[in-house]
């Protein structure tokens, strides 16, 4: 199960770093808004949101889910061992 949460884990945040390099940071137009009326968009509503915009939230929400499932996990290993029902040969020294 854990092999399955970390690769599942790992291809989400590779998805979430190309996801988010494709986007347009906000203020990619500051330097022009500053003299007209472009100012309010920038400042004011966003708008609707875009399907890119919606996929990061998704994504992001998968992200923080295998994150959290991957700190359990860890700090709840199974306390069984193939090692535990052996023991070890002790050499008889005759005397």
């Amino acid at each position: 199960m854990t092999t399955l949460v970390v690769t599942l884990h790992v291809s989400v945040c590779i998805l979430l770093i190309l996801i988010v390099l494709l986007q347009s940071g906000k203020g990619a137009e500051m330097g022009v808004s500053l003299g007209g009326g472009a100012g309010q968009t920038l400042f004011g509503a966003g708008g609707p949101a875009t399907i890119l915009t919606k996929i990061t939230t998704a994504v992001a929400i998968i992200f923080m889910v295998t994150s959290l499932t991957l700190a359990y996990l860890s700090g709840h290993q199974s306390e069984t061992s193939v090692m535990k029902g052996n023991t070890v040969p002790v050499e008889q020294t005759t005397e």
